[in-house]
């Protein structure tokens, strides 16, 4: 058996999907094990661009079955307009598969996250207003909708029923809005059935058994470590585990199961939302960085803050998630600068620390200790080889691996598919 986890070790849009999308023409199952239509993966094939929200980037490889999981919360007409938009470019979809498990987002829930982020004020927290942070709250209060709960309409009407008792009052009395009625909301859902009735499978036993059986699954994590909701920025962070831990409870299967555990960092740092951020750049630094790598959301479009490498937060993303192997991604974007900061340590209340800080307050105001390493000039996106690169380009990536305690595997100098330099093979 192998079973690879892939996940972001920043704040997300680290190139997961491509990462995965690599992987993925060489593995049996592509499992999505967290998160909804809150993140994008972006993967560029053959010279066409791909924005995938819900799916799995394992849904463009020609061979991998691609599968959603228990943990991942579905906006289904969302995922409908997704397989669509895909089937129109001529990509085949139909080996997709979707867990029984996985919970359904509702359109209430969509609701409530809007006027929910609103009434927080200054004090909201950057979601994307898609509903997903609702829905795994009605997850962990046992009042959420499951995908198998759309094969019985009467089970569904006595969830959404039970569910809007406690949600109508929370949007009238609170946030003045008009209630929403169960049955509306029950026929709504039972539109989708028959589309996605062919999908719907007992992933947690399929995936088990592909193990078992000797076959390679590749678990993809959405968002990031720096989002998990218990060992991220909390409260800051997404409403799952993005974390290699999220994989086992996201998919079903155990822990001794997993071989290796990659994650994908980009040569700098990005995040999108609010939260802290110590080595982000501000003004006309960042905004250069931002355009040069094109910093926007593959799902929003929001721009996403740009700053520095921090090997603290990658020392973090090793340890938490006990990784094996990174992937650095954009290299290509550095090139030009004559001098790259990397930030080696925190000063926080004028102590050096050299690993997370404790508490939200430290970090918020932990300065970036950095030090300074020669850039280089070439064009590297031709570069196939490791040797190819520039030697200040090699003594980057050397450093960032010393600095993480963790082998850099893989480095990606260019969007597409191919544009990437193996060092060590992510195979089993």
């Amino acid at each position: 058996m192998s079973a690879i986890v892939v996940l972001g070790a920043q704040w997300g849009d680290e190139g997961k999907g491509k990462a995965t999308d690599q992987l993925g023409q060489d593995v049996d199952y592509v499992v999505k094990y967290n998160g909804g239509n809150n993140a994008g993966h972006t993967v560029v094939v053959n010279g066409q661009k791909f924005a995938l929200h819900l799916l799995p980037a394992g849904i463009l490889s020609e061979n991998a079955i691609p599968v959603i999981g228990n943990g991942v919360v579905i906006d289904v007409e969302v995922l409908f307009e997704e397989l669509d938009e895909l089937i129109a470019r001529g990509v085949d979809t139909s080996r997709l598969l979707v867990s029984s498990d996985a919970h359904i987002i509702p359109s209430y829930n969509k609701v409530l996250d809007a006027v929910g982020e609103r009434f927080l004020g200054k004090r909201q927290i950057g979601t994307t207003g898609r509903g997903i942070g609702p829905t795994y709250a009605d997850k962990m209060n046992r009042v959420g909708i499951r995908v198998q709960d759309l094969l019985d309409p009467s089970i569904l009407q006595q969830k959404v029923e039970a569910a809007l008792e406690q949600k109508n009052a929370l949007l009238v009395h609170m946030y003045g809005q008009e209630p929403i009625d169960a049955t509306t909301v029950t026929q709504e859902l039972l539109t989708y059935v028959d589309r996605l009735r062919p999908m719907i499978s007992n992933t947690q036993y399929l995936i088990n058994t592909a193990l078992d059986e000797g076959k390679t699954v590749l678990f993809e994590g959405g968002q990031a470590t720096m989002l998990d909701i218990d060992h991220g920025t909390y409260p800051f962070v997404t409403s799952s585990s993005p974390t290699a831990g999220g994989a086992c409870i996201g998919a079903g299967v155990g822990p001794t199961r997993i071989d290796k555990v990659i994650g994908v960092t980009k040569a700098y740092t990005t995040r999108v939302g609010e939260g802290p951020f110590p080595t982000e750049m501000h003004g006309p630094e960042g905004e250069a960085l931002r355009e040069r790598g094109g910093e926007y959301g593959a799902t929003t479009g929001r721009p996403r803050r740009c700053g520095w490498f921090d090997a603290v937060v990658a020392r973090y993303a090793v340890q938490i998630n006990g990784l094996t192997d990174l992937v650095v991604t954009k290299l290509d974007v550095l090139s030009g600068y004559p001098v790259i900061p990397v930030c080696v340590a925190y000063e926080v209340d004028g102590q050096r620390i050299d690993h997370m800080p404790m508490d939200q307050t430290s970090f918020h105001h932990a300065k970036p200790v950095y030090e300074e390493l020669p850039g280089w000039t070439e064009d590297i996106t031709g570069a196939t080889t490791f040797e190819e690169l520039p030697a200040n380009a090699r003594a980057y990536i050397e450093y960032i691996e010393k600095l993480s305690g963790c082998r850099v595997s893989v480095i990606g100098n260019g969007p597409g598919r191919e544009a990437a330099i193996v060092r060590h093979s992510l195979q089993l």
